[in-house]
């Protein structure tokens, strides 16, 4: 006791900046494996998981995908006191039944891998939720280190969280946290490796079966003691059972022998309720800690998050709300981001091109039009993207980490109702203004499959940052000081569409089926910069590289068809492609050129910038204005309204046949976006072409 009144006291004073992930780290610190310390970080979301994987890794992490799934994988790197530490941040999960990847991929990587200490993130402004995946983390026989995250959230909601009385409570280590200022991070890894060390031993108290089904859990454990394969608890087996885990059941039938399973078998069969005896009490268990350690706020309180959520979260204001952020996010975008997307063409990449040109002079025509026109022209033209994307990313990413989002789905309600869906399809929708593909891979939050089948088909309906970046580019030289609001309407436009195309899929294909809206309403809290601040930088490091990869070669192969077969544009492949497409193109007011570059959209939508900047060249005028004095206003707004509806890129056609796994829905998604888009289009080009534009 007297150790935790220390560190409780040392809580309070350490409020100095943590920087592992910014600091210099030694060459070795990802090798040095014999002396490095392996972390599991776990959580539920929206727990601050996040926000203290980036502070104690910075940049010094890498992010990828857990092998043969779809589930993102951070693993990153720091020192502590001279000593390394390996930090993997596990999946958000909620509890560890395998009823879902992030759950299963949870659990088995803390038996297999069998880290030296899990270090679980709670939320003290949310704790009675929090701690149910204590409840079963507790249970798998682990060195346990609790991070009591948000004091500051708990405090401004009016409550009064008492970790010292928790962690008697519990028997492990609980550690108050203020992830966001860094509060608190220090005396955390301090106690970390007082458990490593064996300074500190934890001795979990564990939430115990309901009553009338202790007998039940026994006789599971004696049948199958002695037969519950490494590194599997045989107490946390017999849970699981109980439980009806599919995974585990299937595991031990393939284990025991006939009889002990029959044993198994006939306890179950007579105890079908055992889930809900065992939810009973974890929920009993982890009501008694709340009593104990959180004092609530007075009756009649309205806490801050009530306060914001009578305008946020308000049927009618709330979109009022949603859809002046979103036009915001343009205005900033043209305001901030068009000037500096500007400057680059102007000073940057049109002077590299009249240099290169100019250095170039007595080089093979091919090798200069290679350069100027291929690699500035194509790649060049789509770096000027940079400010736009940024905007974007943190715009998105600021909205995620103050808690807005489930807000948005909250009021995007009702009209998902008119799909058939609920506002939860919201969320994968929203993650398609970043991407189309984490949007696909996120429709598994979706318990429904027709509902989460509807709602992978429409998704790629959302505008991306990409799509919105193309859009951006050109918008400005179309029409000048009306280009937010232009942008705005055809964000509005997609938007629309999406809801119209779901209304008739459900009416039609799912014959109007609906489901019940359960989602989680995270309390507001201030945002991380750090995190929001990684957010860009990953993702804008994703976009280098798929410029310097992706796209240089695309751009490569454009150009070769440009210039092959007798070095004449006209008379070229790439134009022959054109003319045979452009029957379809002129249905839009698009001509060969054009229809080439919304072709060459389907491997990434950049590409019809790069494209264009091929076919262009770099002119003194930049490519933006060169393109819009080329063509008409009609035919400007056409292909806006083309490309931010075509087909879906390359990547998200994959992940859609693998979410689907049904070339079927597949193709029918395709199907379904060419309709749209060129119908789309070909109704606003002929439209506008009555108007006199």
């Amino acid at each position: 006791m007297e150790k935790l009144e220390q560190r409780s006291k040392n809580t309070a004073s350490c409020h100095s900046d943590v920087s592992f992930g910014r600091r210099n780290q030694p060459p070795d610190i990802r090798k040095n494996e014999i002396n490095q310390k392996h972390i599991a970080l776990v959580g539920q979301p929206n727990m601050g998981k996040t926000t203290l994987f980036n502070l104690l890794t910075g940049l010094n992490q890498h992010v990828g995908n857990w092998p043969g799934k779809t589930v993102e994988r951070k693993e990153g790197f720091f020192n502590y006191q001279n000593n390394p530490y390996r930090i993997v941040d596990l999946p958000g999960t909620y509890s560890l039944t395998a009823n879902s990847p992030e759950e299963v991929i949870t659990r088995e990587y803390i038996l297999h891998e069998k880290p030296d200490i899990v270090l679980a993130i709670v939320s003290a402004a949310n704790l009675e939720r929090s701690l149910y995946l204590i409840a079963e983390l507790v249970g798998m026989g682990i060195p346990l280190v609790i991070g009591l995250n948000m004091m500051d959230v708990a405090k401004q909601e009016g409550m009064l969280v008492e970790p010292q009385v928790l962690e008697a409570a519990l028997g492990i280590p609980v550690i108050p946290l203020v992830a966001t200022r860094s509060e608190g991070v220090m005396v955390l890894l301090d106690t970390v490796e007082k458990v490593i060390r064996g300074e500190i031993l934890p001795e979990p108290r564990m939430p115990e079966i309901r009553e009338d089904h202790q007998d039940a859990l026994d006789q599971v454990i004696r049948a199958i003691d002695g037969y519950v394969p490494e590194p599997y608890p045989t107490h946390w087996s017999a849970v699981k059972l109980l439980e009806g885990d599919s995974e585990i059941s299937s595991l031990l039938q393939e284990n025991l022998p006939s009889e002990r399973w029959q044993q198994v078998y006939d306890v179950l069969l007579d105890h079908d309720d055992a889930m809900l005896a065992i939810a009973s009490g974890r929920y009993e268990w982890i009501g008694r800690l709340v009593r104990a350690a959180v004092v609530k706020p007075k009756a009649g309180q309205i806490s801050r998050t009530a306060k914001l959520d009578r305008w946020a979260a308000h049927p009618f204001w709330g979109l009022i709300i949603l859809a002046a952020i979103l036009g915001l996010v343009f205005w900033l975008t043209f305001t901030i981001g068009g000037p500096i997307q500007e400057w680059i063409s102007s000073s940057l990449v049109i002077p590299l091109g009249t240099a290169a040109e100019s250095g170039l002079a007595s080089a093979p025509f091919w090798l200069r039009s290679l350069i100027v026109d291929g690699l500035i022209g194509g790649v060049g033209s789509v770096l000027t993207f940079l400010p736009i994307l940024v905007i974007f990313f943190g715009s998105f990413g600021l909205l995620e980490d103050l808690g807005y989002m489930a807000r948005a789905a909250y009021v995007m309600d009702n009209f998902m109702h008119m799909m058939g869906l609920h506002g939860k399809s919201f969320l994968p929708l929203f993650l398609g203004f970043g991407c189309n593909v984490p949007a696909v891979m996120g429709t598994r939050v979706i318990e429904s499959w027709p509902a989460r089948l509807l709602t992978i088909l429409i998704s790629p309906l959302v505008p991306c940052t990409a799509r919105m970046a193309v859009v951006a580019f050109l918008a400005p030289a179309f029409f000048g000081k009306q280009a937010a609001l232009v942008s705005w309407g055809l964000i509005m436009l997609s938007l629309l569409i999406l809801i119209l195309s779901g209304v008739l899929l459900n009416r039609t294909i799912f014959r109007g089926e609906r489901s019940a809206f359960i989602m989680e309403m995270p309390l507001y809290h201030e945002p991380n910069w750090r995190t929001v601040g990684l957010l860009i930088w990953q993702r804008s490091y994703s976009f280098l590289k798929k410029a310097g990869t992706l796209i240089l070669g695309i751009s490569i192969v454009i150009w070769a068809l440009s210039m092959l077969p007798g070095g004449n544009l006209e008379t070229s492949y790439l134009a022959r492609i054109g003319y045979f497409l452009e029957p379809i193109g002129r249905w839009m007011g698009l001509d060969w050129r054009l229809t080439v570059a919304l072709l060459t959209s389907f491997a990434a939508k950049e590409n019809s910038i790069a494209t264009l900047g091929v076919l262009f060249g770099a002119s003194d005028m930049g490519l933006a204005q060169t393109v819009a004095s080329t063509y008409s206003l009609a035919t400007g707004l056409s292909f806006l309204t083309v490309s931010i509806l075509f087909i879906p890129c390359a990547a998200t056609v994959a992940v859609i046949k693998q979410e689907t796994n049904s070339w079927k829905w597949t193709l029918f998604n395709i199907g379904l976006m060419l309709v749209v888009s060129i119908g789309a289009a070909s109704g606003i080009y002929w439209l506008m072409t009555s108007l006199g534009f």
